[in-house]
């Protein structure tokens, strides 16, 4: 979409968009028996007459799923409900063998939440409502591309105990649902509710998108998008629906509620079926499964126990740290990153330091290994301990960065890989000086425009030493030695 589109749309037209977010809790099995819920194994084997729907099998409840759910429903500012129920959701798929989902309907787990999002591109801020968050069982995967002409069905992933997370039509932009989501995976990831993967199919999103003219307040007939496999996938599936949508507004046409399915290689949408109602999946009490009573005791006690939450984080941060805004939010962007930059922070004792070095080395690292901060080589005590040979003086900044490739290639202390490969810092002046005369020798034209007055100059020359020692050489020394053997 051209920006002179965009200018013109957004000011004729309003989007107005809801999300629909399917999060798969971490459990070590299924929502209602003891198959497996492990992401990755054979087709098929993770499975048991409960969840193929085997007559005569009943489903029993998993506890650790219903205590996952009511501490995302929490930390979303949900009300958690005492009594909740489990229905019969009726539709027919190839990969639900029971020809039914066991989710919750009219009375739900949790509702009346909200989530605040900010930084966004105006430095606007607001807050989205979530409708309810509540309980439910994933159908299994239908593959359409490994077999020509046929589909293959894997039901591994069939009764893994899901949360569905519907927010109120808040949003009135795709960066706002964008925002939103990413907002909304941060939180699950402090909690650790879930793995929120959106390749492993962990959190998946629905979108309902409407249109209408600016001013008015009644929401217009929306469509639900599907098929999008990244956040920026839900941000350009949006913008391009809201287009059509508004092409056929303002031809006269009216918009039919169906399913829409994004073509993120053609970037466009295309109809998939006419949308369900509610009445369409015939609702009704799941006669299997009695009500889900909580203890409000227990729900109190979950909510004691939830960990520091991003938002809390942040703030934290930039007291106790005296962090900018951007490294703030960069180093909180997942907890475990958080985690690392503290272990450092408190063991070398500059925040700051720190923070450069975590932004930079580390990620810079890290993106280029496609690895994760699990599995750094580079614990954070010893990075805390390269840090510390940086301030005393044992080390140059140069022979710092030789330390760490050291580091990441062995996983040995920096103390034994600077000792080992000679790069503790030397501040002799005759071997400065020795080094310096070199240079000098090899570089007489920069040597001498620098006496005559380049002071450009100094930085080629000093760079020419350091290389020359190999990181080793005092730089604050060798400033000196350079000016006062130079003559300037």
């Amino acid at each position: 979409m051209s920006a002179t589109t965009a200018a013109s749309l957004a000011a004729e037209w309003e989007m107005v968009v809801g999300l629909e977010v399917h999060v798969q809790l971490k459990t070590r099995t299924k929502a209602f028996c003891s198959c497996s819920a492990e992401y990755g194994a054979p087709p098929n084997v993770n499975t048991c007459p409960v969840c193929l729907a085997l007559p005569g099998a009943l489903p029993a409840l998993n506890e650790r799923a219903v205590e996952l759910a009511t501490r995302a429903a929490l930390a979303l500012n949900c009300t958690v409900h005492p009594v909740s129920v489990f229905a019969r959701k009726n539709y027919f798929y190839p990969d639900l063998p029971k020809g039914y989902q066991i989710s919750q309907f009219d009375r739900p787990l949790a509702t009346a939440g909200h989530v605040e999002i900010g930084a966004l591109r105006d430095g606007s801020s607001t807050r989205i409502g979530v409708t309810r968050v509540h309980m439910e069982e994933d159908a299994g995967k239908s593959v359409h591309d490994r077999y020509p002409g046929v589909t293959a069905i894997d039901l591994n992933r069939a009764g893994v105990p899901l949360i569905e997370i519907v927010s109120e039509p808040d949003m009135r932009s795709a960066e706002e649902a964008g925002a939103y989501l990413r907002v909304l995976k941060q939180i699950l990831e402090y909690l650790d509710v879930s793995d929120v993967s959106m390749e492993e199919g962990s959190l998946r999103v629905d979108a309902n998108v409407s249109a209408r003219r600016r001013g008015e307040t009644k929401l217009g007939t929306k469509t639900e998008v599907k098929n999008m496999n990244s956040f920026s996938g839900v941000e350009r599936a949006l913008e391009m629906e809201f287009v059509r949508q508004v092409g056929v507004l303002a031809a006269g046409g009216r918009v039919q509620q169906q399913t829409m399915l994004w073509d993120g290689n053609a970037g466009a949408v295309r109809p998939s079926r006419t949308k369900e109602g509610s009445h369409d999946y015939r609702y009704f009490p799941e006669p299997d499964l009695p009500p889900l009573v909580l203890a409000t005791e227990w729900i109190d006690r979950v909510k004691h126990d939830l960990p520091e939450l991003p938002a809390e984080r942040r703030t934290r941060f930039a007291t106790d740290y005296a962090l900018g805004a951007y490294d703030v939010d960069l180093l909180t962007g997942s907890p475990r990153l958080a985690d690392y930059y503290e272990e450092v922070a408190r063991a070398h004792g500059d925040p700051k330091v720190a923070a450069n070095w975590v932004m930079g080395e580390v990620l810079a690292q890290l993106k280029a290994s496609g690895g994760g901060i699990d599995t750094f080589r580079v614990r954070p005590q010893d990075l805390a301990g390269l840090l510390n040979l940086l301030r005393d003086g044992i080390v140059s900044h140069t022979a710092a960065k030789q330390v760490f490739a050291g580091m990441l290639a062995t996983g040995d202390p920096p103390a034994q890989i600077a000792e080992r490969d000679g790069l503790i810092k030397v501040d002799d002046d005759a071997q400065l000086a020795a080094w310096l005369d070199e240079v000098v020798a090899e570089m007489p034209t920069e040597a001498e425009r620098f006496r005559a007055g380049e002071r450009k100059l100094q930085g080629v020359l000093i760079g020419a030493v350091m290389k020359k020692s190999k990181g080793r050489a005092d730089p604050r020394k060798l400033n000196q030695l350079l000016s006062s053997r130079l003559g300037t």
